[in-house]
């Protein structure tokens, strides 16, 4: 009885009678086609009352709301990461077993989920299908474009709980909080030095194999690193959009403008919660923060004398080094430090004046 039984669902299970008019996919009840039309139609009744976001099943928006509620019910029996999705755990756990049935036909790397496979195929097409509406950037993933976004929006919603820095992307911070912590377990196997990134550390190895990949088109100067090569084009892009009212300097970022314009509005909103001294840009204000907190990470390695800031310590090192490039024009007089020079100066200065 129980063998008939099982046989008559499986009939029951082939029988898919309600296809969808659009993908022709099948269903075998009528409430899941229903549902399924939603993704055509683009019907998203259900909305999240905490970030607006919409979906077009009840289900979707139960499991969304584990996003705000931080509640992980799944967790790895091998590493015990937690999870708010049964599937997100499914896909997890193939990392510790190795199980990546999808492979890439044209580099051969393998992926646990076809979607993954998929996403990564974008890589060797070049497809770009999402752009942003500010600066006309493309993305292969949706996910990267909102992620962009911040860039012009301004949202930063990480913040370090040391320094106060804020990030619009939640692995920046991570990275940055191994600044405070110390933490540098990538170590360059020719001179030694540590890193708290791996690419960091793949960067750095350029200056050994003397690798500079990035060559600009107008004057053939070439880097070893991307971002470098961006930095340096703009020496040559004469196409500065924004412009300042007060003095007609002219600036690629509008960032670099609205901070420029602080020079003549006098407007410094970043203040010290110690002394209330007040800041025109927040990164002078976490620097400043270290003269209340005493922090000295920048330690000299000849005299063991400690610094707040980086380039302090880069100063301090030339009275070891004796390396003195300012020099001066009347006397021939050398200084280590660009601010020795300008108070000689006036020493001259004076004696034209009698």
């Amino acid at each position: 009885m129980k063998y008939h039984c099982l046989k008559n669902m499986e009939k029951h299970k082939e029988h898919k009678p309600y296809q969808c008019s659009e993908c022709l996919k099948c269903f075998t009840q009528k409430g899941s086609l229903v549902k399924h039309m939603k993704v055509h139609t683009g019907d998203k009744p259900y909305q999240c009352s905490e970030c607006l976001k919409c979906f077009s099943q009840k289900g979707n928006l139960v499991k969304h709301m584990k996003v705000h509620t931080g509640d992980k019910p799944y967790q790895c029996s091998e590493c015990l990461k937690c999870f708010s999705q049964k599937d997100h755990l499914v896909t997890h756990v193939k990392v510790h077993t190795g199980d990546k049935p999808y492979e890439c036909s044209e580099c051969l790397k393998c992926f646990s989920k076809k979607g993954y496979l998929l996403t990564h195929m974008k890589v060797h097409t070049g497809d770009k299908p999402y752009q942003c509406s500010e600066c006309m950037k493309c993305f292969s993933q949706k996910g990267s474009l909102v992620t962009h976004m911040r860039v012009h929006t301004g949202d930063k919603q990480y913040q370090c709980s040391e320094c106060l820095k804020c990030f619009s992307q939640k692995g920046n911070l991570v990275t940055h909080m191994k600044l405070h912590t110390g933490d540098k377990p990538y170590e360059c196997s020719q001179c030694l030095k540590c890193f708290s990134q791996k690419g960091t550390l793949v960067k750095h190895m350029k200056v050994h194999t003397g690798d500079k990949p990035y060559q600009c088109s107008q004057c053939l100067k070439c880097f070893s690193q991307k971002g470098n090569l961006v930095k340096h084009m703009k020496v040559h892009a004469e196409d500065k959009l924004y412009q300042c009212s007060e003095c007609l300097k002219c600036f690629t970022d509008k960032s670099n403008l609205v901070t420029h314009m602080r020079v003549h509005t006098g407007d410094k909103p970043y203040q010290c919660s110690e002394c209330v001294k007040c800041f025109s840009v927040k990164c002078s204000l976490v620097k400043h923060m270290k003269v209340h907190t005493g922090d000295k990470p920048y330690q000299c390695s000849e005299c063991l004398k400690c610094f707040s800031q980086k380039y302090i310590l880069v100063t301090h090192m030339k009275v070891h080094t004796g390396d003195k490039p300012y020099q001066c024009s009347q006397c021939l007089k050398c200084f280590s430090q660009k601010g020795n020079l300008v108070k000689h100066m006036k020493v001259h200065a004076e004696d034209k004046l009698y």
